[in-house]
């Protein structure tokens, strides 16, 4: 029996598909980052969620690197590194929601811009979400080995199907991002409606805050 043809000379293409199949669906399942990107794009509009979302996606390259280094195992090792780890996430999330609650007045004028935030801020407060969650650490070391083909290098195919996942990821939460906040476009103008989106998306951050404060490793 031949064997399977390799998608771009690093792993099977059944494993490939396969792979891309899984992940779609993880993608897809409702999580902190979809609703984060959903409630940033709800109350700063879609050229900020878009961007945000796209953010995410490319914090998923740092977990992919991680993974593919090792460095995940050896934080997933230690206590003390997964704690660091954690608590920086936890310390950032609390720092987007009191930020949130403290913008909640503002509200877009009509005819203005659907984001005041640079794209480089928006990207980053997605990408920094995505990179400081620990859970999302550990869900790729051990998720990507899973589709891996021992008999060929593993590196390279880890590093594919990383990238693979944050390309998905940015494309579909851009995406999402971009769609929920068109659809939430005519409210921004509204400043009584802006104020509830933004204290309802601190109040997401910070709510994400206390759960991983009190979540354990698993």
């Amino acid at each position: 029996m031949s064997p399977d043809p390799l998608f771009l000379g690093l792993l099977p293409w059944a494993n490939y598909l396969a792979y891309l199949a899984a992940a779609a669906v993880c993608i897809a399942a409702p999580g902190p980052d979809s609703l984060t990107t959903l409630s940033v794009a709800a109350s700063q509009g879609r050229r900020a969620g878009s961007l945000y979302g796209i953010g995410v996606g490319l914090g998923c390259l740092m977990h992919t690197l991680w993974a593919t280094l090792g460095i995940a195992a050896v934080i997933a090792a230690s206590a003390t590194l997964f704690a660091a780890l954690k608590w920086l996430g936890i310390a950032y999330l609390v720092y987007l929601g009191v930020r949130a609650w403290r913008d909640g007045g503002a509200s877009l004028p009509e005819g203005a811009s659907a984001a005041r935030q640079s794209a480089v801020k928006l990207l980053s407060s997605g990408f920094l979400m995505n990179a400081l969650n620990p859970k999302v650490m550990l869900f790729f070391l051990a998720f990507l080995p899973q589709f891996v083909d021992p008999a060929h290098p593993v590196a390279p195919q880890m590093l594919l199907m990383g990238l693979s996942f944050a390309l998905i990821t940015g494309c579909a939460y851009g995406l999402l991002g971009w769609g929920a906040g068109s659809a939430a476009r005519r409210l921004l103008t509204n400043t009584r409606f802006a104020q509830m989106m933004n204290r309802v998306t601190g109040s997401l951050f910070l709510s994400l805050a206390a759960a991983m404060a009190f979540s354990d490793r698993r």
